[in-house]
């Protein structure tokens, strides 16, 4: 229930840690959850569970209907502090609105939380893709093109740590899921300052990112175009898209820069 590899405050609250872990236990996949389903994957006992899901829904963040139970909308609270305090959607939004008429495709913005990416802007083109993403979608770093530019920013031993808390594994084909293959990738996007991930995520999913820096210079999130491949070959991503996402980035810097 906690992260892996990482040291415990002595002030560590336990049962607000095993709260948390049983909102986590629901996602895109599993919406909705009986009491055994909720203790198994939060390695809780029944009864624990059963107090902690009553508990959240006295809050009004569960609801249940005696057997099953959900989420509700009210756990959105939870994260608006952030997002209500983090001016960066605010000001990359228009941008990525240009951009995604420009080009005509998806483009999103996303940070680095973990060894995940978390997706924190995004305007949808209108097209039906395999992959639903939302406003704090997350994905695994090591297989995406906005995780690879934000790894490729960090002191070596943090990304390392970062890629060993959760290591590569194959999603498609086309995965990289050799360490020392994910490593190059990201050493080429710390040079090239951009990188294209072709599939490795979702079959048919091509995507371009390159890094966004505050005013400091620092690399504080990365904002991404993504295609289906029937749309557009790997070469014409690169050509097409590449400049106009630059574009983007400088854009975003440059309000940054006077947020």
């Amino acid at each position: 229930m906690s992260a892996p590899d990482r040291a415990l405050s002595p002030d560590h609250v336990q049962s607000l840690a095993r709260g948390l872990a049983v909102i986590r236990a629901f996602d895109a996949t599993h919406p909705r959850r009986t009491l055994a389903d909720v203790a198994r994957a939060t390695g809780l006992t029944r009864a624990a569970a059963r107090r902690f899901l009553l508990t959240l829904a006295d809050l009004g963040y569960v609801r249940t209907d005696g057997r099953l139970f959900s989420l509700t909308p009210r756990v959105l609270e939870l994260g608006y502090s952030y997002l209500s305090a983090l001016t960066l959607p605010e000001v990359a939004g228009p941008h990525l609105e240009a951009l995604s008429r420009k080009v005509d495709e998806s483009a999103s913005l996303s940070v680095l939380d973990g060894p995940d990416i978390v997706y924190v802007a995004r305007v949808a083109a209108s097209r039906i893709m395999t992959v639903a993403i939302t406003i704090g979608t997350r994905f695994p770093a090591f297989a995406t093109s906005m995780g690879r530019v934000l790894l490729a920013a960090l002191p070596a031993d943090e990304r390392a740590g970062l890629l060993a808390a959760r290591p590569p594994e194959s999603l498609t084909p086309h995965t990289l899921a050799d360490p020392a293959a994910v490593e190059a990738a990201v050493a080429e996007a710390a040079v090239s300052g951009f990188c294209f991930v072709d599939q490795e995520l979702d079959l048919g999913l091509r995507s371009i990112a390159v890094p966004v820096r505050d005013r400091t210079g620092s690399v504080v999130a990365a904002v991404n175009v993504s295609t289906h491949a029937s749309r557009r070959t790997a070469e014409q991503v690169v050509a097409d898209v590449l400049p106009a996402l630059r574009a983007c980035a400088a854009a975003i810097e440059a309000d940054l820069a006077h947020a």
